[in-house]
Order: structure tokens, then sequence, then C-alpha cells
């Protein structure tokens, strides 16, 4: 599966992979040292506590490389006439302008107009022109969208 990332985004996983390999593994095994010191594997607790985290940590640092392997950086600004990947367009909905940024699924957040070009509504308005209308289906309905901007 192919993951479509800022600049920033990408520099921000490659971070947190990083620390997690440095720092996440070297506190893991630390507290496995620790919780070996208390004897008894079968019923120490803090053994299968710190068993669970290293777990987690692996799990997490598996995902980030996957991501960051399979991973294209979204270019700014690109063909300024069609709506793509990194496009930030200017919508009416209603009467209402509303600002929106088509972003990969990992940044995708609603809350900050930041949406995914998977989601209904950045599918629908990929590909998509200056005056172009888009219609989506909601769960109140249908929502008439009219592209003003794109940059």
């Amino acid at each position: 599966m192919k993951h479509y990332l800022s600049k920033e985004k990408f520099e921000e996983l490659k971070n947190e992979l990083e620390t997690l390999k440095k720092e996440g593994r070297a506190d893991i095994a630390e507290r496995l040292k620790r919780a070996k010191e208390f004897g008894d594997l079968s019923e120490n607790a803090e053994y299968s506590e710190a068993k669970e985290a290293q777990s987690k940590i692996e799990a997490r640092i598996i995902e980030l490389e996957n991501i960051l392997r399979n991973s294209d950086i979204i270019k700014k600004g690109g063909n300024k006439g069609i709506i793509e990947i990194g496009a930030t367009i200017t919508v009416e909905k209603s009467g209402k302008k509303i600002n929106y940024t088509i972003v990969g699924s990992k940044e995708a957040s609603p809350e900050k107009n930041l949406i995914s070009n998977e989601s209904p509504l950045g599918r629908a308005f990929m590909g998509k022109k200056v005056g172009d209308k888009v219609q989506v289906e909601t769960p109140k309905g249908k929502s008439e969208y009219k592209i003003l901007v794109i940059n």
C-alpha cells in the first residue's frame, strides 16, 4: 500500500522510528533486566508488562518501517489546475467558504480541514477543476460543493 506523506510528516515518522530503535529498545532492555532480577518469571508482573511493552514497540517499529519504505512525499503546488494530493482548495458549501488540504490518510485531521485522498470527500475532489461542482453523500444526505480556488 502506498502512503502519501508531507515532507514534515515523513521526517516526524523517521524521527519516531529512530527514537524507538535507540531509546525505546534500550529502555525495554533495562526493564526486562530489572524484572528478571525479581526471580520467577512465570508470576512476575513487571516482566510480563515489559514483554508486552517490547511487543508494542517492535510492532510500531515494523509499522513505521513499512510506512516509510512505501511512502511518496507530497509535492506542494504541483498541477495548479487540477486537485491532487497536496492541493489546498477553497470550496463553497451552502454559501459558506471552506478551505481544505488534501493529504494522505496518515495525516488526515478533519478538525483541521486536512482531508484524506481516500475519504469520500477527498475522493470526490480529486481530479476536479475550479468551477466544478461536487456532490458527496453524507450521513445527513447529499452535500454539494463548488470548487473556487486550487493552490
